[in-house]
């Protein structure tokens, strides 16, 4: 009894330090986890076994694997595309969300999280929607997602075993629609509309870590592929991110008002907007730079230099630098502190405080700027390549597939990484360092304390005892009660635990109130699929707060609504078709 009363008062205290926010999250767990072996919850040697846990492990190969899938350009023209309609917010919230739930009802709900998320940030990224607007509806749908089928979700399969058992005959396979449909359409609506009024501003950090942007100004032509081929000067900065300064076409400026200007193929376009978006629009073949005048070679690198106030090239302009031109280094584009943008690329004037982007060999370049003084700032590597971008997601489909066919995911998803590192799609080492690594500490240090709710009988002891004082003959206030215990428990325990743990007790409510077990085991397999509180009860959660930004508090304050909602109106449904 010590145990079990020790254990509920060290996740009150947990959570209520989570919901303060004023202790960083990865110290509240720590604390929480040595207080556990403290009072005897667990042993020594199950102190640090979260973090050698397999969900854990899966976690973390996932979010090394979503690194990689946001920097891909599989999905760049096909939001360029999606843009053009100009869709609402609600209807790129609702629809990747939708998408996430949908593929939630054929497969876990990891693998429709992690597939339809790189979609998501894609979408949002072209139209300018915070990811915080996107990284918890889509994994929130996919909780949603896996109460619709027999195998969305392994609560719903063990509850159909025990049924099984108990009765000899199982659920079928969309038995479980009856209530989870209607739940799931209702909560993805509901998150869409909520979480745009809790999270209205944009985004604090990027997707993925790489230096400051810089605006700069490029010279750019348009291939016949371009996504940018019909559209209207005037929505070039809604829709793509970069503000025109001209079009030339067949070395002629195209004069008129910037909403009359329509972009055709083979069109030069003289831009500015932030380095990362012309790397962006460069990489999925939608502006594309004119060919090095040498041709590519392996020793080629990108260097970003600096005219300092001493610097010979003060006053010049980009098409006089022979300084460069002699040894064969091209200028792809210019940051100007004070853009004054006359004729052609070419034509434009360096001034103190430049910044030049400079293709080459880096020999040379580094000649040219000491020749020239001018101070190097940086060095980067150009954009990886459109055509190997289907590659990780072909390798992170085959990852899905082969948990889904009985691997373990955590072994599944090493291939993956693996195979990512080979291919050079992953640096291992700087991804890792790249990692939200409080949210891991704090996924790993709450498995043994969710294990304790388990082993040391707590939750048949609350069952019991509610089961003395709420009147449980009367079959709805015996599914209330279960539905109550299943939500209660699963931010806790994972959702199969639940079911292990909820089965017997819900098949005892059945026979002491003499009713059909059926809306008892669909209550319990509805209710551990419904965690939206906390960002450690479900590891898509977990996810999704490493991914989004999010704080623990965001959690409550977005998932309240959602758990209440879901909670009435899968009692309500299962009243209406089990009973």
């Amino acid at each position: 009894m010590f145990e079990q009363a020790s254990l509920l008062i060290l996740l009150m205290a947990m959570l209520t330090l989570f919901s303060l926010d004023r202790i960083r999250i990865e110290v509240v767990s720590i604390a929480g986890l040595l207080a556990g072996y403290a009072l005897g919850l667990y042993p020594a040697d199950q102190i640090f076994t979260g973090f050698a846990s397999p969900v854990v492990i899966t976690v973390v190969e996932i979010l090394l694997i979503v690194q990689v899938l946001a920097r891909a350009r599989l999905f760049d023209s096909l939001a360029a595309r999606f843009a053009a309609a100009r869709p609402s917010d609600f209807t790129v919230i609702a629809g990747t969300s939708a998408l996430a739930g949908f593929m939630s009802i054929f497969m876990n709900n990891i693998g429709a999280f992690a597939i339809t998320l790189p979609v998501a940030l894609r979408l949002g990224a072209t139209l300018k929607i915070p990811r915080r607007q996107l990284a918890m509806p889509v994994s929130f749908a996919a909780l949603l997602g896996g109460l619709v089928s027999l195998i969305g979700t392994p609560a719903n399969l063990l509850v159909s075993d025990a049924l099984a058992k108990a009765t000899g005959t199982g659920f079928r396979f969309f038995d479980f629609a009856y209530d989870g449909l209607p739940v799931a359409i209702a909560g993805i609506l509901l998150i869409a509309v909520r979480v745009q009024r809790l999270f209205p501003e944009p985004d604090e950090t990027p997707v993925t870590t790489s230096p400051a942007a810089r605006r700069v100004v490029v010279e750019r032509y348009i291939p016949d592929i371009s996504p940018l081929i019909g559209v209207r000067l005037s929505d070039c900065p809604v829709r793509f991110g970069i503000k025109p300064h001209g079009l030339i076409r067949g070395d002629i400026f195209v004069f008129g008002p910037l909403d009359q200007s329509v972009i055709e193929p083979g069109d030069v376009l003289l831009a500015e907007g932030a380095d990362a978006v012309f790397a962006d629009l460069a990489a999925t073949q939608a502006l594309m730079a004119d060919a090095h005048p040498h041709g590519l070679q392996p020793d080629f690198t990108h260097v970003e230099a600096v005219v300092m106030p001493e610097s010979t090239l003060v006053g010049s302009r980009v098409r006089s630098l022979e300084i460069f031109h002699r040894r064969g280094i091209a200028v792809t584009a210019l940051s100007m502190r004070a853009p004054r943008i006359e004729g052609r690329f070419l034509d434009l004037q360096l001034s103190i405080g430049d910044i030049l982007t400079l293709e080459g060999p880096r020999p040379a370049i580094s000649e040219a700027l000491e020749e020239s003084e001018c101070l190097t700032l940086a060095s980067t590597a150009p954009a990886e390549p459109a055509l190997l971008s289907w590659r990780p997601f072909a390798l992170f489909a085959c990852g899905v597939a082969a948990s889904a066919a009985g691997l373990r995911p955590d072994v599944a998803f090493a291939g993956v990484v693996l195979v990512l590192a080979l291919l050079n799609h992953l640096n291992i080492r700087r991804a890792m360092a790249d990692l939200n690594w409080p949210i891991i500490i704090m996924l790993a240090a709450m498995i043994p304390i969710g294990q304790a709710v388990a082993s040391t009988g707590a939750a048949e002891t609350i069952a019991s005892w509610l089961s003395l004082v709420v009147p449980i003959t009367h079959p709805l206030i015996g599914m209330a009660l279960i539905l109550f215990l299943a939500m209660a428990l699963t931010p806790f325990v994972n959702n199969a635990t639940v079911a292990i743990v909820l089965a017997p007790i819900d098949l005892s409510f059945a026979r002491a109130g003499r009713h059909a077990p059926d809306a008892y085991l669909i209550a319990v397999a509805a209710g551990a699929s419904l965690d939206f509180l906390t960002p450690f009860g479900h590891h898509n959660n977990t996810l999704a707060m490493g991914i989004g930004g999010y704080r623990f508090g965001d959690f409550l304050r977005a998932g309240w609504p959602l758990a209440v909602t879901s909670y009435g109106l899968a009692l309500l449904l299962t009243a209406l078709f089990w009973l």
